[in-house]
Parts: C-alpha cells; sequence; structure tokens
C-alpha cells in the first residue's frame, strides 16, 4: 500500500511531452497508472516501491526528467542527488526506520537494470543475504570516497561529486 508523504501530490500530467522524457523508457512514464506503487511526487521528481524489494522497505527515487545514470552526473547535479536523499529520509522517517537502518546509493552502469537514475532506498534489513549481495559498499582511501564496487552510497556520490569527479565502478 504506497504511502503518501507529503500532503498534496502534483501531477501536471505531461510529461509525456517534456523534451527530457523518453518514449522508450519506463520510469519516465511512472505512474499508478502504469503500475507503479507511487510513495511520493512532486513537480521534479517521483519515488514509489520497488517491484522486487531487497530490504524490509525498499523504493526508488527517480527525477521526473530522464538522466541516464549516476555516471551521467556531475559537480552542478550535487544539489539533485541531496534532494533525492531527502526524499528517501523523508520516506523512511515517515515508516520510522531508524538511520543506522537506512540505506540509499545507486547502481554503477553497467550494473543497472534500467537507464534512468534511481536512488535505491533502503529500510534495512535485507530479506535475504542473497539481495543483500547486489548492494555491496566499499569505502574508499586516500582521496577516495569508495573502493572498487558497482554500488555507491548517496553520501559517497556526493563527496566524490562534490571534489569534481565522477562516479565509476573503480575506485573514486
Amino acid at each position: 500500500m504506497p504511502i503518501n508523504v507529503q500532503a498534496a501530490i502534483k501531477d501536471n500530467g505531461d510529461n509525456a511531452t517534456s523534451p527530457n522524457v523518453l518514449e522508450s523508457c519506463t520510469f519516465c512514464h511512472a505512474s499508478n497508472e502504469n503500475g507503479f506503487k507511487i510513495a511520493y511526487e512532486d513537480d521534479s521528481f517521483v519515488a514509489f516501491e520497488d517491484r522486487k524489494p531487497a530490504s524490509t522497505f525498499h523504493f526508488l527515487v527517480i527525477p521526473k526528467g530522464h538522466i541516464e545514470s549516476v555516471r551521467s552526473l556531475r559537480k552542478a547535479d550535487v544539489i539533485l542527488v541531496k534532494d533525492m536523499e531527502n526524499i528517501g529520509n523523508v520516506i523512511l522517517g515517515s515508516l520510522d526506520v531508524p538511520l543506522p537502518m537506512r540505506r540509499m546509493g545507486f547502481h554503477i552502469p553497467p550494473f543497472n537494470s534500467v537507464s534512468h537514475l534511481h536512488l535505491h532506498v533502503q529500510g534495512l534489513p535485507y530479506l535475504a543475504s542473497s539481495r543483500a549481495a547486489k548492494y555491496p559498499v566499499r569505502h574508499g582511501s586516500g582521496e577516495n570516497s569508495k573502493g572498487l564496487t558497482w554500488f555507491v552510497e548517496v553520501k559517497q556520490a556526493i563527496q566524490i561529486l562534490e571534489r569534481g569527479k565522477r562516479v565509476g565502478v573503480l575506485p573514486c
């Protein structure tokens, strides 16, 4: 059952005509009518339940405009990522998920299933160790915020972008 974390959900209904929306992208058309269980929506973002949850609570936060992936982001996109993180925290907070039981991050291509930027917002624990294995966190050393892994936590992504670097699978 979807949760409403915002008093009034705005739907302008014309995302399909937006220049930043791809006709072939499933996430560009995320709506209740298209089978998504929407938990949050505003003019810029949509959050919905993951169809194959890995954890007790598992949502995806996406920008309404099409952005290919976390690899596409630059320093100027730090605000966008912070906004996505804030939405994730609002959702998990409304479910009383304590801070230590929250995990948020992005899969790094080619290890992602949908080519539309999406932040995994998880309220732990994981449902199975096999599902947890899809979200490995590796901390970096020296100047690197993250180590060798196909998943980057949102805080790591923000640090990387703030330094003017790009997120990738290799340490960065």
